[in-house]
């Protein structure tokens, strides 16, 4: 079906069309509304992200295309990993390698099952069961690391290193087109920067950073409402610069609220 338009959806996922080669494959019957997203190269595809774990990415991802897949890890939080061990080939930047093999230290499968199973919809697939739910540990395929390339045959993908959010976030930028696909550094609705293992000034840093990426025509987020545009990200830049020079980029000042964003820290 490659190059074909199409938009459909499952007993789960919801499929729409970016353009002829790239689609977002969303769970919107879930609280968190993940979005992952397919890439048609001319050799093989990628996966960015694999969604929550609760329906199964692949036999979604076969109906569109029958290319090799490589999935590329935004970040190992449960909710973007849900699917890997459904995929022979996992990229993951470096310094999160060991959480994708052992776990993030600290974090009780409870709370991640409760996460899981709240806020639901619709009706989940019959084999899911959230008694069973694990999120994946695995290892990678190979490591990422920032400014680093991958070429689909004819798509280039470049792999920026945006931690704060976890310590190996990574936003993928696809020049040609003018996507960033910035997984949960940038969305409408609450960005958190507030757990242990996040870091508000590197969150700050890192919005800088990809703001200041000049050719965006498409922002594709992780979450939330598909495709914003490049004010909006301008927006979360000049919200996270305020916070900064007041002093309150530093865990415990709580949710800051700037309208079609808060920033939790």
């Amino acid at each position: 079906m490659e190059g074909a338009s199409l938009k459909l959806s499952d007993s789960w996922f919801t499929v729409e069309e970016i353009d002829m080669t790239t689609y977002a494959i969303s769970e919107y019957g879930h609280w968190e509304k993940v979005h992952s997203y397919l890439l048609l190269g001319a050799e093989f595809a990628v996966l960015i992200d694999t969604g929550i774990g609760i329906g199964n990415i692949k036999r979604v991802v076969e109906q569109i295309t029958s290319l090799p897949i490589k999935v590329i890890t935004t970040h190992v939080h449960w909710d973007h990993i849900g699917n890997h061990e459904l995929f022979d080939e996992v990229y993951v930047h470096e310094l999160e390698e060991d959480w994708l093999e052992n776990g993030i230290p600290g974090l009780p499968i409870e709370i991640t099952r409760r996460n899981v199973g709240r806020g639901i919809t619709i009706p989940v697939p019959d084999d899911f069961s959230l008694e069973e739910y694990r999120p994946f540990r695995g290892k990678a395929t190979a490591v990422l690391r920032d400014k680093e390339t991958m070429d689909l045959g004819d798509r280039i993908l470049t792999f920026i290193h945006t931690p704060g959010h976890s310590p190996g976030h990574l936003c993928i930028y696809e020049e040609e087109r003018g996507y960033l696909y910035t997984g949960d550094l940038i969305y409408k609705g609450t960005l958190f920067a507030f757990y242990p293992t996040t870091d508000p000034l590197l969150f700050i840093k890192s919005v800088e950073k990809i703001n200041q990426i000049e050719y965006i025509t498409k922002i594709l987020p992780g979450h939330n409402e598909l495709e914003l545009n490049r004010r909006f990200l301008s927006e979360v830049n000049k919200a996270c610069q305020e916070l900064l020079d007041k002093g309150l980029a530093k865990h415990g000042t709580g949710i800051h609220d700037y309208k079609d964003v808060k920033i939790y820290f």
